[in-house]
C-alpha cells in the first residue's frame, strides 16, 4: 500500500506542477493579451472611434491640453480625423488671430477665443529673413535718403515703410497675411531693405510655423485672397535703387501642392483716360486693397507716384476664364477709403461691406455694396472708433459668426473687438450706434429697443502701446 502510494506520489506532484506551469502561463499570456490589446486604446475599455467622437465635443480650447496626455492622444488631437468629425457634427469654432506690432517693433500673434474671451500668444514666427543683395552702409540710412525727409509721409507710404524708420529693423515688416485651408500665411515683407519671397504657414492644430515654397516674386504689402481653396497674392511693392516700385504682378498658392502658378498680372483699365502718355508713365497703379466677392477678386486701384495717391477704381480676376476685367464704375469710385487709399473690407453672408472713415476722427461708417444698383450704401452710421491719427492702423475690419467685427482702441488704449449686431435691413436708413467710444470700458452695455445696431464689446486686451496690423479668421 506504501509502495503504491509512493509510486504515485511523484507523478501526481508532476501532474501538478505541469498543472501550475500552464495555470501560470495563460495568466501571463492573457495579461500579456490584455496589455497589448489596451495600449493603443485611448480610453481604457473604449474602442478608439467611440474615443475620437468624445474628443471631438470637447471644446478647442483645451486641445493644447490633451495633446500631453500621451503619445497617442497627441497623434489623435493633431491628426485630421478628428476634425473631420468636428465639421460633420457642426462643431468647428471660429478664432480671431490677431497681429500686433509691439513697442519693441516686433511682430507677435494672439488668438481670441470669442465664446470663452481668452486670448493665446502664438509661438514667435521664424527668422527667414535675407538679404538678397546686400549693400554698403546702413541700409535704413540707405531707403530714408532715397525717399527723403522733408516731404510728409501719408498714412500708406508710411506703414509701408513703418513709423521711427523701424522698417529695416522689423522682421517680417511689411509682410502680408491670408489664410487658407485651416492655416495662417506670412508672405514676404522686408528684410534689411530687400524684399523677401518667403512665404511662413502657421498650423494652428499643431500650433507650429512652418517655411513654405518662396513666391516667385519679392514683394512687400501686397493684397491677398481666397478663391477654390488657394491663396491669391497681388501688387505689393519692390524695393530697389531706385526706391519703391509698385508691381501689377499676381500668383496663385496652392496649399495642396505647396506650389505657385503664374497668374496675368493685374492691368489698369482706367489708363485711357489719363491725359498723355507722361501721366501714364509717371503715375502707377497699385492695389489697396482685394476681397473675395462672389466667386471673384475684387481689387481697388489707386494711381501712385511719390508722394501722390489718387483713387482710380479697380480690376476684377475671374479664375474661370483666368482674366481680369474692369470693376463696375458705381463699385470702383465709391468704395470707401482711408487716407492714402487704404481700404477695408469683408464680406459677411454673402453683402460685400467696407468701412469708410469719414470726415471725423472720432467715428466711422460701414457701407454696404448694392450689386443692382452699382452703389455704396451705408448701413452702419456711427462705428464708435477713437481719434487715433498718429497710429500706423487704428482699425481693422473683420467678419466671423456671421457678424461685422471692429478691431480698435478703446479710452485706455487697450485692444478691443466690436461686434455689430444689425436689426435692420440693408436697404433701410442710415443706422445709428449705441454704443459710444466712452463706455468701452464696460462689460455690457444695456440697449435701447429703439435702436437699429448694437455694439457689443466682445473682448479687450491690454497690449500696452502695440499697433493693430492684421487680423484673420481661422474656423477649425
Amino acid at each position: 500500500m506504501g509502495g503504491i502510494l509512493s509510486l504515485a506520489g511523484p507523478k501526481c506532484r508532476e501532474a501538478e506542477s505541469n498543472d501550475v506551469f500552464r495555470t501560470d502561463s495563460c495568466k501571463r499570456q492573457k495579461t500579456s493579451l490584455m496589455f497589448f490589446e489596451e495600449r493603443p486604446r485611448l480610453i481604457p475599455c473604449l474602442p478608439d472611434e467611440l474615443s475620437i467622437q468624445i474628443l471631438a465635443r470637447v471644446p478647442r480650447r483645451y486641445y493644447l491640453n490633451l495633446r500631453l496626455v500621451s503619445q497617442k492622444w497627441k497623434e489623435t488631437v493633431t491628426g485630421t480625423e478628428l476634425f473631420l468629425i468636428r465639421k460633420e457634427l457642426g462643431l468647428t469654432e471660429e478664432w480671431l488671430y490677431v497681429l500686433i506690432k509691439d513697442s519693441e517693433d516686433k511682430l507677435l500673434w494672439y488668438a481670441l477665443d470669442p465664446l470663452t474671451k481668452k486670448w493665446q500668444r502664438l509661438p514667435p514666427m521664424p527668422n527667414v529673413g535675407y538679404e538678397e543683395e546686400p549693400r554698403k552702409g546702413s541700409p535704413g540710412l540707405w531707403l530714408r535718403t532715397i525717399l527723403g525727409t522733408s516731404i510728409r509721409v501719408a498714412g500708406v507710404i508710411r506703414s509701408w515703410l513703418g513709423q521711427n524708420g523701424s522698417m529695416d529693423q522689423m522682421l517680417h515688416g511689411g509682410c502680408s497675411i491670408g489664410a487658407v485651408d485651416g492655416c495662417l500665411y506670412v508672405l514676404g515683407g522686408f528684410s534689411r531693405a530687400s524684399a523677401m519671397r518667403c512665404v511662413l504657414k502657421y498650423d494652428p492644430i499643431l500650433n507650429e510655423w512652418y517655411e513654405m515654397t518662396s513666391m516667385s516674386t519679392g514683394r512687400a504689402y501686397c493684397k491677398t485672397g481666397i478663391l477654390n481653396n488657394k491663396l491669391y497674392v497681388v501688387g505689393g511693392v519692390s524695393l530697389g535703387r531706385g526706391g519703391l516700385t509698385p508691381l501689377q504682378s499676381a500668383e496663385v498658392f496652392d496649399p495642396s501642392t505647396d506650389a505657385w502658378s503664374e497668374v496675368p498680372s493685374m492691368p489698369f483699365s482706367r489708363a485711357r483716360l489719363l491725359p498723355t502718355a507722361f501721366f501714364s508713365d509717371l503715375l502707377k497703379p497699385i492695389a489697396t486693397g482685394m476681397t473675395s466677392y462672389m466667386g471673384r477678386l475684387v481689387v481697388p486701384q489707386s494711381l501712385y507716384s511719390w508722394p501722390f495717391i489718387v483713387d482710380v477704381g479697380g480690376e476684377i480676376y475671374d479664375p474661370e476664364t483666368n482674366s481680369w476685367g474692369e470693376m463696375p464704375s458705381g463699385m470702383g469710385e465709391g468704395w470707401p477709403a482711408r487716407q492714402a487709399g487704404t481700404k477695408l473690407s469683408v464680406v459677411v453672408d454673402g453683402e460685400l461691406y467696407a468701412f469708410d472713415p469719414s470726415s471725423s476722427s472720432e467715428c466711422g461708417k460701414i457701407k454696404v455694396y448694392d450689386q443692382k444698383e452699382d452703389a455704396w450704401k451705408v448701413v452702419i452710421g456711427k462705428v464708435p472708433v477713437g481719434d487715433f491719427t498718429d497710429s500706423e492702423s487704428p482699425y481693422l475690419l473683420t467678419g466671423f459668426h456671421g457678424k461685422i467685427h471692429v478691431l480698435t482702441k478703446d479710452a485706455y488704449q487697450n485692444i478691443a473687438v466690436l461686434q455689430a449686431d444689425l436689426r435692420n435691413d440693408l436697404d433701410s436708413a442710415s443706422a445709428s450706434a449705441s454704443l459710444s467710444a466712452d463706455s468701452w470700458h464696460e462689460p455690457s452695455v444695456s440697449q435701447p429697443d429703439s435702436e437699429t445696431v448694437v455694439w457689443k464689446v466682445l473682448s479687450t486686451k491690454d497690449f500696452g502701446s502695440a499697433e493693430l496690423v492684421n487680423c484673420q479668421v481661422l474656423e477649425l
